[in-house]
């Protein structure tokens, strides 16, 4: 009996490490996700500033995120005149201390809302 227990714990031991962390992975990239959406919705508003996406998505992180996803980084890089692009990039939170998360990188696009004049005739 003491055999089974000494071969099957630690696998059983990994497996459940292995679920727990594949569920923290998959929070931390929808928190991210989450914060590249709000960011792009915040820069795309009309008349928005150049900066108010990055600005957005890194107050979403403050606000949401806590240790569940750590050293993050937002970037706007890639975005146009009519196109506002939103970069999250950060870590996932790990089971076993010592070792960084998962590195978990998300993006979101929004058209720049406009007016516009009709141009058929």
């Amino acid at each position: 009996m003491s055999l089974e227990i000494a071969i099957l714990g630690p696998a059983l031991m990994l497996l459940v490490f292995s679920i727990v962390q594949g569920g923290l992975w998959f929070y931390a990239r929808s928190l991210a996700l989450a914060a590249a959406q709000e960011g792009a919705a915040a820069g795309a508003a009309y008349g928005a500033p150049r900066d108010a996406g990055a600005a957005r998505a890194r107050t979403f992180l403050e606000q949401q995120a806590g240790d569940s996803l750590t050293a993050t980084a937002v970037s706007a890089s890639g975005s146009t005149s009519t196109l506002v692009r939103i970069q999250v990039t950060g870590r996932s939170l790990s089971v076993l201390p010592g070792l960084p998360g998962l590195v978990i990188t998300q993006s979101a696009d929004a058209p720049v809302e406009r007016f516009t004049t009709d141009t058929t005739p």
